[in-house]
């Protein structure tokens, strides 16, 4: 088969083409600018159009477009002109996926790190929305067992053929697509459970506690103790002890990176030893763009996050916290680029206390694509942090420059840095 990806540098889509261009498909694909994704797609032999362009399309048995492709994108008039079956990404997934052994993990947060650990515990193939450092991609091929990191957003997660769904937590996001509706968003995580043969859950999830079906479930307050973050080689790590199977040690710091393990460790078990779990842990290394730091010095630390939700960013402050006690830096600067004017505007008071602790807040301009924007008046809603705003910020080796109207307004060089959004910020904070 022909398959054309409208879309594919979205880290989602860009796994899927992998995956399909890996079992022999001719797979090509097109975006609006290029990017190291559509760099390193070209590179592995999948042909990309950039921009997008009504030549892309010719005759493809399958166009796949990303959430992002609106109905009046060029290429998708065109298919529609020539006749060709076209669909969503979540509505190509049953196609892609039917012929794997699928552990599809969904969770609001902390979905990429876990599908990076199972994938790494079960040395398996693998479908991420992050790149894993263990393997360098967002995708890999090893066998037809699959861990597919899915997605609740525009409830594709229920059409990934899982034959173990995993979920850690259920906080309502994205409820945009679900008309600000929670039975309609939790019914969908129920689905979700439901079809799968084998379940693993966090069962002190408020949602997932009163899930009825069969599942293996984990205690977090429980069955995880004598939580441990420590540095290694001048790495995060961090070693706990889970129920009666003793102890275990994975990249990372702080008690959230405890529980995605041990959830992981759970699904394992199911076939492997403890000992091989172990084992394979040690080949998890973290995935980019989490926890991701992208320099470090005697004198400064840049920490690259895509937290984009309050409690991940909270959870994020609280592993810088660790960071700083360790490595013995004198403050902590956030660059905050909101995600988003409707995540913004629905979690504002969880915004305004999630950035507790640190010493200093630069706020970026809203990230946005196709939606509405909102008055928000950051000034006065974050005045307690009495932040910095600035236009970007610009990396140059061991200085970070801030940069408002064109203007150079401060130099950092000194300190521990975290940047957290899911914008382009990644690429500001690199050199």
């Amino acid at each position: 088969m022909k398959v054309h990806f409208i879309g594919i540098g979205g880290i989602g889509l860009s796994a899927l083409a992998r995956f399909l261009n890996f079992r022999g498909y001719e797979v090509s694909g097109s975006d609006v600018k290029s990017t190291p994704i559509t760099q390193g797609l070209k590179s592995e032999g999948i042909k990309i159009t950039i921009p997008h362009c009504a030549s892309a399309i010719d005759c493809q048995d399958l166009i796949v477009y990303s959430a992002a492709i609106t109905s009046t994108n060029t290429e998708r008039l065109e298919a529609a002109k020539q006749h060709l079956t076209i669909m969503p990404r979540k509505d190509a997934l049953p196609i892609i996926m039917k012929d794997t052994k699928n552990y599809c993990i969904c969770s609001a947060h902390g979905k990429s790190t876990t599908s990076a650990m199972l994938s790494s515990i079960l040395a398996s193939s693998a479908l991420i929305g992050a790149i894993s450092k263990e393997f360098g991609s967002n995708f890999r091929y090893v066998n037809d067992t699959l861990v597919f990191e899915a997605d609740e957003s525009d409830e594709s997660f229920i059409l990934s053929n899982p034959y173990c769904s995993i979920v850690m937590n259920t906080e309502p996001e994205h409820m945009e697509y679900y008309d600000y509706d929670e039975v309609r968003f939790y019914d969908a995580y129920k689905k979700f459970l439901d079809i799968a043969t084998i379940r693993v859950i966090n069962a002190e999830d408020d949602f997932l506690k009163d899930y009825e079906g069969e599942a293996i479930r984990l205690y977090p307050s429980k069955d995880i103790k004598n939580i441990e973050s420590f540095l290694k080689d001048g790495e995060p790590f961090t070693r706990f002890d889970l129920k009666d199977f003793g102890s275990f040690e994975i990249w990372g710091f702080g008690e959230h990176i405890a529980l995605d393990a041990s959830i992981a460790i759970l699904v394992a078990k199911e076939t492997m030893t403890f000992e091989a779990i172990r084992e394979n842990m040690k080949l998890y290394k973290g995935i980019k763009k989490r926890f991701d730091v992208v320099k470090k010095s005697e004198k400064l630390i840049i920490i690259d996050d895509y937290a984009h939700h309050p409690t991940e960013i909270k959870v994020t402050m609280e592993s810088i916290g660790l960071y700083k006690k360790l490595t013995h830096m004198n403050k902590s600067i956030v660059i905050w680029q909101p995600h988003k004017y409707s995540r913004t505007r629905d979690n504002l008071e969880a915004f305004k206390s999630c950035f507790d602790g640190c010493d200093e807040l630069i706020i970026l301009p809203v990230w946005t694509v196709n939606e509405p924007i909102l008055d928000i008046n950051f000034v006065e809603e974050f005045a307690k942090f009495n932040p910095i705003f600035a236009d970007s910020v610009k990396r140059y080796g061991d200085v970070l420059e801030v940069w408002k109207d064109e203007h150079l307004i401060m130099q950092i060089s000194d300190g521990i840095v975290l940047g957290v959004g899911a914008g382009d910020i990644t690429y500001q904070l690199r050199d």
